[in-house]
């Protein structure tokens, strides 16, 4: 496994990172936790060194499930997590957004325990908090960071201005949003900012929640604890609209294979990723061993200049159907 450096940063992970969200919650039922745990620790074993998780998750039980699978290895990885949403006093609801220092504090605290570490070595803002400057959230975090407890600052779903306030008060060392063939949004406004200050990028669904696979099509249906039955990209109609894209991704993947050196759609989009720019580190997530192993080897496949530029001019006559989240969530999203 090749390393990258997360922008101008010192923070040197694998190419590829580990997504753990959905061993715990978000994609159905989750797997069993000795398998969760054997398939963490097997991804250390084939190279991977960043995973990503956050105190939402669960909530709570996904950094827990890391920090028992990792434990073993901690001084081999690095651990990602996130503060910025309240839960009901006494549940587990979300009720909205808290990224008021007192609060961020209480996070860090809870999550080095559940993670069973002495440091955070990258702690994001999960979503941008409308009711607290963003200036005292990159302070506060700044805070954690002289006292040793969290070694790097990181934004999730920010937008340029928002990076650029936050990066004057305390460097940020990376940014995590959504990123893939089917929605590239970040490029045009996000990734100058990123590269004029030096800061690396993390794509989340790097691999489209499990469309860019090429295993769904408009017969697929979801459970009603899967995130995806309520996402308008995931509706009968836009999932058959965008089957165009899988199309571009199966016509590529046939291309690079020769003999028994099959390529798969998910190895191309995930190599389309590592060819645009060498601060991105994608983090897909599997609860499965075979799929992990699929993921790690696009990191093998060097799409060529004229390989990328066929995939771009294919991308091009395609029109990508259906919103990424419902409404509601995407007003959390700063822009």
């Amino acid at each position: 496994m090749r390393l990258r450096a997360l922008g101008n940063s010192a923070l040197t992970v694998s190419e590829l990172g580990f997504g753990c969200m959905g061993l715990t919650s978000a994609y159905g039922t989750a797997p069993d936790k000795a398998d969760a745990v054997a398939l963490l620790r097997g991804a250390v074993e084939r190279g991977v060194t960043l995973f990503d998780t956050a105190e939402f998750y669960g909530p709570f039980i996904n950094e827990e499930l890391v920090g028992e699978a990792l434990a073993p290895v901690r001084d081999k990885v690095v651990l990602a997590t996130k503060f910025g949403f309240r839960m009901e006093p006494g549940t587990l609801r979300r009720v909205g957004m808290d990224s008021r220092p007192a609060h961020i504090r209480e996070v860090a605290e809870a999550s080095l325990r559940r993670l069973r570490t002495d440091r955070i070595d990258l702690l994001y803002q999960h979503r941008v908090d409308p009711d607290v400057p963003i200036e005292e959230v990159a302070g506060t975090v700044g805070e954690l960071i002289r006292e040793g407890k969290v070694l790097h600052f990181g934004l999730s779903e920010a937008g340029a201005g928002t990076i650029r306030r936050a990066h004057a008060v305390q460097k940020v060392t990376a940014l995590q949003s959504e990123y893939s063939l089917w929605w590239r949004e970040p490029e045009a406004e996000i990734f100058p900012v990123l590269e004029e200050l030096g800061i690396g990028f993390v794509p989340f669904s790097p691999l489209g929640r499990g469309f860019l696979t090429g295993a769904m099509d408009a017969q697929t249906t979801f459970a009603t604890t899967d995130m995806r039955a309520t996402q308008p990209r995931f509706t009968a109609a836009a999932l058959k609209a965008n089957q165009a894209l899988i199309d571009v991704l199966k016509d590529a993947a046939k291309a690079r294979s020769e003999g028994d050196r099959v390529a798969t759609p998910a190895q191309i989009a995930l190599a389309w990723l590592l060819a645009q720019k060498p601060w991105i580190v994608p983090i897909p997530g599997t609860t499965k061993v075979h799929r992990l192993e699929e993921n790690l080897a696009a990191g093998s496949i060097e799409l060529t200049p004229a390989e990328l530029s066929g995939i771009e001019a294919a991308l091009a006559a395609v029109a990508v159907e259906g919103a990424r989240y419902p409404e509601e969530q995407m007003r959390m999203i700063d822009r």
